[in-house]
């Protein structure tokens, strides 16, 4: 059995707050927006989700990496987290069919973590004075050393961060004699996403962030999916007026997470950096058309203005987010073009909504035997 050195580390909040853990034994810095999720499991999903890019990720949970890693639980090609703060790191696992350690997994990565950190302290900490940037180091550098280096991390509030994450060449999924062919825009797209149109008789071809309408039509589709992805979307000026000749197009639109954010901003319907964002398994959201609760997945810093929608004459709110009225899921009145705020694809998380895939191949349907 491999030892592990547990030498001391210092996470350092961007007020000055300061909290102190042991490395799980990768040395090194890094710095990110810390924000933390809720979820007990699923967390190889969590740290492959684009969407957590340039982010710290804190663990609720008590244990972290007790049954190891599989390749099947990976939803992009890599790690995306910045680096991750736990209380307890597990570097050996109980799981029989997993195929590595969490800790070999990180240490391939180089991913910097901090263990033994009292997370109910600091996620309390971040739920009353809101989301910040952060740094963790478990190299020995000081306190005024990590203060200068925090100073230079941009904030999360107006960062472009999609084109960090998105495919820089076209590629397809799923098999190309399927019923529907689904043009999908990657602003980190997951993959549990892609097998669960694959599922549904879709092909897809996935384009870069900034494909203009024309690239995607070319595929000739019969519909658009526009993905999440991590930061703030309103940078994304350019991608906002090629989603509005998409709407407009009338063609079946499906958005998730940043892809709904940037369907409602090609609206003209605002978005905001939320105090704390959603982030984890168990969230409940209310559907409107049904009049039933849903516990969904959910990974998101920023919102959609729930006065704007509520003032639109041709956008309607469809879910809400029972913790805080949130906007949680839009529709356009005349046309099939729908977005949603959380993760229905489930990766990690219940399946109480995979049923917005469904509908999405049903209107697929309805327009190619129009």
């Amino acid at each position: 059995m491999k030892y592990i050195s547990k030498d001391k580390a210092i996470v350092l909040l961007s007020d000055g707050t300061i909290f102190y853990g042991k490395s799980v034994g990768i040395k090194g810095t890094t710095t990110g927006e810390i924000c933390f999720n809720t979820g007990v499991t699923g967390y190889q999903e969590i740290f492959t989700d684009p969407s957590y890019f340039g982010q710290i990720m804190l663990s609720t949970v008590a244990h972290i990496g007790n049954y190891g890693v599989h390749e099947e639980e990976v939803d992009s090609d890599g790690i995306k987290i910045a680096g991750l703060v736990c209380k307890n790191f597990s570097h050996h696992y109980s799981r029989p069919d997993a195929q590595g350690s969490l800790y070999d997994y990180f240490e391939k990565k180089n991913l910097i973590a901090v263990s033994d950190v009292d997370t109910r302290a600091l996620v309390s900490y971040i739920r009353d004075n809101g989301a910040m940037n952060a740094v963790i180091s478990t190299d020995g550098k000081s306190i005024d050393e990590l203060k200068q280096i925090l100073a230079e991390v941009p904030s999360m509030n107006g960062l472009e961060l999609a084109s960090s994450v998105s495919t820089k060449e076209p590629y397809f999924f799923g098999n190309e004699n399927a019923t529907y062919k689904v043009a999908a825009i990657d602003f980190g797209i997951k993959t549990n996403i892609l097998r669960c149109l694959a599922e549904r008789d879709c092909y897809v071809k996935v384009f870069p962030y900034n494909a203009t309408k024309d690239q995607l039509d070319a595929f000739n589709p019969d519909g658009y999916f526009l993905s999440n992805g991590p930061g703030d979307p309103q940078p994304l000026t350019g991608v906002i007026e090629e989603v509005k000749k998409i709407v407009a197009d009338g063609k079946p639109t499906f958005g998730i997470c940043l892809g709904h954010q940037l369907i409602a901003l090609s609206q003209e319907i605002n978005t905001y950096k939320m105090f704390n964002g959603h982030r984890g398994i168990n969230h409940p959201v209310m559907n409107i058309v049904s009049g039933k609760g849903e516990i969904t997945s959910q990974n998101h810093g920023f919102a959609v203005v729930r006065e704007d929608v509520e003032n639109h004459s041709t956008v309607e709110i469809t879910h809400y987010h029972l913790n805080d009225n949130t906007v949680a899921g839009i529709k356009i009145k005349d046309k099939q073009v729908f977005s949603v705020q959380y993760h229905p694809e489930s990766s990690p998380g219940p399946n109480d909504s995979k049923y917005l895939f469904d509908q999405f191949v049903s209107y697929m349907k309805e327009y190619k035997g129009a």
